[in-house]
Order: C-alpha cells, then sequence, then structure tokens
C-alpha cells in the first residue's frame, strides 16, 4: 500500500491577524518540509482565525483575506516550500448573495473555506457543505454551503478533503467519499472544547473512518477566541479504527504521521465530486517516523487547562500584560487566581484585599496566605471609611447598604485598572450568575470572567486538584485549605453564609443542571425528585437574573450550555407556573 507522510498543524490563530496567522503557517511549513511530509494541513479559518461572525459580512474583510491566500501561496514558493501542498482554511468572498434551498441565509457573501497551496499559487478550493446553526455557531447566518466534494490525488493515494461539520453530518460529503475509493479523508476543524466532547468526537472520527474505510486525519486549532476555547486534539485513525496518532490538547503543536492507504483507483467518480492531481509524495517511504500518541488527561486536568487557556489568550490577544482582582479568602477568588498565575505568571496578577467592618479576620488572613502560596502582588485597601459617608448620605440599609459594599470594592479595582492598564477580572462562578447572587456594578465588575462557567461544586472540586497536582509535583498548593472547607460567605453582614438564603449547594447545582443545562421545564425538574418550593425558588432567581447577565463579562465555555453564546433567553419574560 502506498504510504504518505502527513503534517497537522495546531495553530492558534488570532481572528483578523492575517499577516500573524501567516507566520504561524509558514513556520509549520518549514517544519513540515524539515520532516519530510507530503502534506500539511491546518485548521478551519487558520489564515483568518475562528469565529469570524459578522466580519464575513463585510466585502473588505474578505478581499483582504482572498490577498492573504494568494500571498501566502507566494511566500511559499519563495521560501522554498512550493512543491509541499498546504491545505489552509479561510473564507472566500465576496460572493452575490444566493439562496440554496434552505441550506442558508439569503444575505450571506462569504463561503467558509479551504485552500490547496502548492508551487506558488492555489490549485484546489474547497467549501463547507454543511453550516451548523446551534449552540455557538451562526454559520447558516453568514455562509453560503458548498455542493462539491473535493478529492487530492498525491503519491498514488486519494485524499477526500472536508472541513468540520461536514464530518458530522450523514450524507453531503461523507457520503461520497466511499463512493470516490478515497484512501484518506482529511478533515480540517475549528471545534470548540466541552467537558466530555472527547467523549463524542472521537468515536465519530472512528466511526468515519470504518464507515468510508480510509484513514481519517482530523486536524483542529488550539486557543482561546473570547469565550471559546479550541484544545487541539488532533487525531489520525486508520480504517480499522485505531488510532494512529494524537496531538496533545491546548498546545500548539505539529502532528506528524506515516499512512498506509489504499491506492488510488480509476473509479468513476460520482455527481459533484472533483478530483486534481497534486505533485509530489511517497518521500516517507524509507524512514518511518514513530508513532506520537498524546495520552488524554483526566477530566479534571483537561477543565483546568481550557480555563488557563482561555484566560491567557483573552489576556494576550487584547494587548493587556496584567491582571487584577479582589481577593476575598473565599474559594471564588482563590481559583481564579490560580488560574491566572498558571495562565500569565504570579508576576503579572495584582490581588487587592478589600476588607470592609464586616469581614472576618480569616478572610483576610486567608487572602494573605493565598497570595504568599502563589506570589502575587499583593496589596490591602480597607473600605470601611469609603462606604460610611455613601452610606450616611443616603441612609442606606439592608441590601443597599451590602450592595453599597461591593460597588465601592468595584471603584477600587477599576481604579487600579485604569491607573495601571491592568485587565479586571471578576470571580463569579455559574452558580452564583444563574440564580443572580451578584452585585451588578459591584463584584460582577470586569473584563473577563475565568469561572463563569464552573458550578460552585466544581469549583471546590479543581481547587482540591490543582492542590493535589502541585503536591504531586513537589510544590506549595496554591489554595489554602481554609479557603476550601470553609463555609463560602460575601461578609456583608454580620455572620452571613450563603447558605442562609440557598439551598445546600450540591441540591442547587443539581437543579440547575436540570433547568440550565438540560433545558427542562419546571415540572419535568420536579419530576426528577426534587422538591418543588425549592425549584420554584430556584427557576424564579434564574429568570430573574436574566438582564444581570446580559451585562456580564465573557469567560471560557467549558460546557454544553454556557451563558451567553449558548442560552439565549429573553429578558422580560414572565413564564407560567
Amino acid at each position: 500500500m502506498p504510504r504518505l507522510r502527513l503534517a497537522l498543524a495546531q495553530s492558534n490563530p488570532v481572528v483578523g491577524d492575517l499577516a500573524g496567522n501567516a507566520e504561524q503557517i509558514v513556520a509549520a511549513a518549514r517544519a513540515a518540509a524539515a520532516q519530510g511530509a507530503d502534506l500539511l494541513a491546518l485548521g478551519e479559518m487558520a489564515l483568518t482565525g475562528y469565529p469570524i461572525e459578522d466580519l464575513a459580512s463585510r466585502p473588505s474583510f474578505l478581499v483582504d483575506a482572498g490577498r492573504a491566500v494568494t500571498a501566502l501561496a507566494a511566500r511559499l514558493e519563495a521560501e522554498g516550500l512550493g512543491d509541499l501542498p498546504v491545505v489552509v482554511g479561510h473564507p472566500d468572498g465576496p460572493h452575490e448573495p444566493r439562496l440554496l434551498g434552505t441550506s442558508n441565509a439569503p444575505t450571506a457573501i462569504a463561503q467558509n473555506c479551504a485552500s490547496v497551496l502548492q508551487n506558488g499559487r492555489v490549485v484546489a478550493r474547497y467549501a463547507k457543505h454543511h453550516l451548523p446553526n446551534y449552540g455557538v455557531f451562526d454559520e447558516y447566518r453568514i455562509f453560503i454551503p458548498g455542493d462539491e466534494l473535493l478529492v487530492l490525488r498525491l503519491g498514488g493515494v486519494d485524499v477526500a478533503l472536508i472541513i468540520c461539520e461536514d464530518l458530522w453530518r450523514d450524507g453531503g460529503p461523507v457520503g461520497r467519499v466511499l463512493e470516490s475509493d478515497a484512501g484518506v479523508l482529511l478533515v480540517i476543524n475549528a471545534s470548540p472544547f466541552e467537558r466530555d466532547k472527547d467523549e463524542v468526537r472521537l468515536p465519530l472520527v472512528t466511526r468515519r473512518a470504518v464507515e468510508t474505510d480510509t484513514v481519517v486525519a482530523y486536524v483542529n486549532i488550539v486557543g482561546g477566541q473570547d469565550d471559546l476555547v479550541f484544545d487541539g486534539d488532533s487525531v489520525v485513525v486508520d480504517g480499522q479504527g485505531s488510532i494512529l496518532a494524537r496531538a496533545p490538547q491546548f498546545s500548539e503543536h505539529l502532528l506528524v504521521v506515516d499512512v498506509e492507504a489504499a491506492a488510488a483507483t480509476d473509479t468513476e467518480l460520482p455527481p459533484n465530486v472533483r478530483r486534481v492531481e497534486l505533485a509530489g509524495g511517497g518521500a516517507s517511504s524509507e524512514h518511518p517516523v514513530p508513532a506520537d500518541i498524546a495520552v488524554l488527561p483526566d477530566d479534571r486536568e483537561q477543565l483546568w487547562n481550557a480555563l488557563v487557556t482561555g484566560t491567557r489568550d483573552y489576556v494576550r490577544k487584547n494587548g493587556f500584560r496584567s491582571v487584577i482582582l479582589g481577593l476575598s479568602g473565599g474559594i471564588d477568588s482563590s481559583v481564579c487566581a490560580a488560574i491566572a498565575a498558571d495562565a500569565i505568571g504570579a508576576e503579572n496578577v495584582y490581588g487587592v484585599s478589600m476588607p470592609s467592618r464586616w469581614s472576618s479576620d480569616h478572610s483576610r488572613s486567608d487572602a494573605d496566605d493565598l497570595a504568599e502560596r502563589i506570589g502575587l502582588h499583593y496589596s490591602v485597601e480597607p473600605i470601611a471609611d469609603l462606604v460610611a459617608p455613601v452610606e450616611t448620605q443616603l441612609a442606606l440599609d439592608g441590601v443597599a447598604a451590602e450592595n453599597l459594599q461591593a460597588r465601592i470594592r468595584a471603584i477600587i479595582l477599576m481604579g487600579l485598572s485604569n491607573m495601571h492598564g491592568h485587565l479586571v477580572l471578576t470571580t463569579g462562578n455559574k452558580t452564583e450568575l444563574a440564580v443572580g447572587y451578584s452585585t451588578i456594578y459591584g463584584d460582577s465588575v470586569g473584563g473577563f470572567a475565568p469561572i463563569k462557567d464552573v458550578p460552585k461544586m466544581l469549583v471546590w472540586e479543581l481547587a482540591r486538584w490543582r492542590n493535589e497536582a502541585a503536591e504531586a509535583r513537589g510544590e506549595t498548593p496554591p489554595i489554602p485549605e481554609n479557603s476550601i472547607v470553609k463555609p463560602p460567605s460575601a461578609e456583608l453582614r454580620p455572620g452571613q453564609v450563603d447558605q442562609d438564603t440557598l439551598p445546600p449547594y450540591e441540591v442547587l447545582d443539581a437543579i440547575l443542571d436540570a433547568y440550565v443545562g438540560r433545558e427542562l421545564g419546571r415540572d419535568d425538574v420536579v419530576a426528577l425528585g426534587f422538591d418543588a418550593a425549592t425549584v420554584d425558588f430556584v427557576t424564579r432567581l434564574v429568570d430573574r437574573a436574566e438582564w444581570k447577565r446580559r451585562q456580564g463579562a465573557i469567560g471560557p465555555k467549558i460546557s454544553g450550555m454556557a451563558f451567553g453564546r449558548d442560552r439565549r433567553m429573553p429578558i422580560t419574560y414572565r413564564p407560567t407556573r
């Protein structure tokens, strides 16, 4: 059987940075050529970043992207890399708007494409067929679908090329791969990370390999883009479903693998299939590369790495050098500080303790302990003297007085942010956001929310894991044990704890998982065995807090139903109970 050496590059593009993204592609091409690759593939939209959202509707952006594709092909040739076929994702357009059945919006002017570059020019182009319109995806709105399968003949092997969602849908281009008698199915992707997604993604790749009787090479981008995190986890699977190669998660990586594939035949091509001959191939026949199969980390490490990656890339890609956050000594701010330190280095993290007259001694000492363990910059700014004149002048008491404390803290953090250029991190978790237990323009202040998609029970679990991981490496655990074990409290009045007004967190998170995560109605949640009055209380809080969530900072998406892109609910809403 013919052998091809495939190189799959997990790049970390920035949306719109055509020059920077092209540099990543050229660097990958140099490395792939040095290892004797016959074909290099990068992820979906690797040249422009993903998702481009409504940039796909801006003609000037599409023109610039098109020029960047042409320039990239010419540069590869100029640097002596023109012989290497390079598959790169990008938008193509502007096209005349056209409605193709019910598969796209009539105003779309772009296509989601993969171009094949060789010998200084674009030798072939494939347009994505299936445009996802669920969860975080809005491709139906912005792209025109393709209708033709592209087959590349290289080194005596036929390589079928498709893009991301095309792999997930039955029929369409996947249905034509077997009919085309291809030996390799190459899939370029921008597939965001979600908890347990690998339990769906890898079986899909394996099933398609068996169904199409091909070697499936799946390459994914990595990195954070706003609230999305891409994990890479590129993989190559043979026609029997065995893993031949696998790249690590959350790392830029060049995965090089030798695959033995069925020889190309003269089978008559089915309708809407185009074959293009590429020069070269077969260079890897004498010296096989060793197997490169990364081991997938356990669930908690994957989640932590996703949060760190999302935070790091949001900070760096948006031009910040440092972050600042309030340190209360509680579990949420402690975990956020540890994530930030892992993401950008403790030397770039600034923590501020802002005790009020109600703050406990252990809150102050736990914040001190955290700062010392992590090695971040630390200062103390008491707020009692700032709160008193406003509270007195407005005669505030009760909840209004409690919220004033949170808003004074926000003023301090934003003032320091403006003075020194820090990005403010807000430390609220998914459970608090769900039920509205935060002060708008107070503890909700900030530009990024590292644990926005992390329920309270999982915050504790991740804290314990991070400490265990540190101990296993002989390092100081970053999070004080007392911050983990003590009852959580906002400490806005004497003796206050969260459970004064909320169900136990294990019950609350389970109800929220059903109502928010699985989108069950009130009666369906009660039918799971939860107390009806508790369900009514919790669901009422969730519905009433939508206006707060709509104004909140973004944060890394790690679940299948995150607040923001995933869950789009009306603010003005009067549910029938």
